[in-house]
């Protein structure tokens, strides 16, 4: 089917400092339009232009799989194209941002374990108080960091940690990285003080650190996970929390995340059990959880509305993206 579009592409999940860093490296003659909305948070029951661009919390419509000329998800992530491409058979050029953020992720990932490590949610509640009872944290030498998935952001989770003294160990199926000490998960799990989840979200790997992986690992780990929700089921989590496996857990990413978006942004009913755990682990002190935005940085940005618009240019120049899925 073949239709008359008013834009040139489209921009969903468009936050402020992030649609202005799109302006910029635009071309005028562009015409872009943005939202901060989902697709679904949007309404739009026809896509808006021949190529959409969104993050991750997107739901694409299927009937938009014959519509569109392209997808291109300003995320180093793809396992929500590929499962489009699968669910719809849609064959138009889809492309993501391997590069953007690799540096970005990885010091949210420092900040989280470090936050955890000192305590740091608890600091804050008892400073009214000037009480230092409880409060008493660990250093980070010496320690064991387990890092799943070394790829892109998982390699420089891995530099940061060695950088402060930490003994790093390396988890992945396509051990690449000649300086990294590359261990099973199971030795992962019985000897890390911190676990870090840096690996991508397959079919396969779904629900990977299960109950049985967490009854595996060192008493008083703590958990950081930056990549996927899917990863780490939240209901999981607080049993590993409740039973003493886990000293604390911090999260950028949530498993059922589209729910838990709409929920937190509408006020919408929710009976979903992840979000519901995921509440209940929220007023805890042992638990830090942030928005999804492990990559948001004004370099990291930048980088990626550059890269965006550059995919998109290319698109239009050679019918295919730079760095395709």
């Amino acid at each position: 089917m073949r239709m008359m579009f008013d834009y040139d592409i489209w921009f969903y999940e468009a936050f402020e400092e992030e649609e202005q860093a799109l302006k910029r490296y635009l071309p005028e003659e562009a015409r872009a339009g943005f939202t901060w909305k989902t697709i679904q948070e949007a309404g739009h029951t026809q896509p808006p232009a021949p190529v959409i661009c969104t993050r991750t919390q997107s739901i694409y419509p299927r009937q938009w799989a014959t519509l569109l000329q392209a997808i291109l998800s300003r995320s180093t992530g793809y396992d929500h194209l590929l499962r489009y491409r699968e669910e719809t058979g849609f064959s138009a050029p889809m492309g993501h941002l391997p590069l953007y953020c690799n540096r970005a992720v990885a010091e949210q990932a420092l900040l989280l374990w470090l936050a955890l490590m000192r305590r740091l949610p608890r600091q804050q509640a008892q400073f009214h108080r000037f009480e230092r009872d409880g409060l008493t944290g660990r250093e980070m030498g010496g320690k064991t960091v387990a890092v799943f998935g070394v790829g892109n952001i998982g390699y420089q989770v891995a530099d940061i940690a060695r950088s402060l003294g930490m003994t790093v160990r390396g988890v992945d199926i396509d051990p690449r990285h000649r300086d990294i000490d590359y261990v099973t998960p199971e030795q992962a799990a019985e000897n890390a003080d911190i676990i870090v989840a840096a690996m991508n979200l397959t079919r396969e790997n779904a629900g990977y650190f299960n109950r049985d992986f967490w009854e595996r690992c060192k008493p008083g780990a703590l958990f950081v996970n930056i990549s996927r929700g899917e990863l780490s089921p939240i209901t999981i989590l607080e049993e590993a929390l409740e039973k003493g496996r886990l000293a604390g857990l911090a999260l950028d990413v949530f498993n059922h995340e589209k729910q838990l978006a709409a929920f937190l942004r509408d006020g919408a009913e929710m009976e979903d059990e992840e979000v519901q755990a995921l509440m209940r682990l929220a007023e805890k002190d042992t638990v830090i959880l942030t928005p999804h935005n492990a990559f948001n940085t004004e370099e990291s940005v930048a980088r990626k509305s550059e890269q965006t618009v550059r995919q998109w240019q290319y698109f239009k120049e050679h019918g295919r993206f730079l760095w395709p899925v």
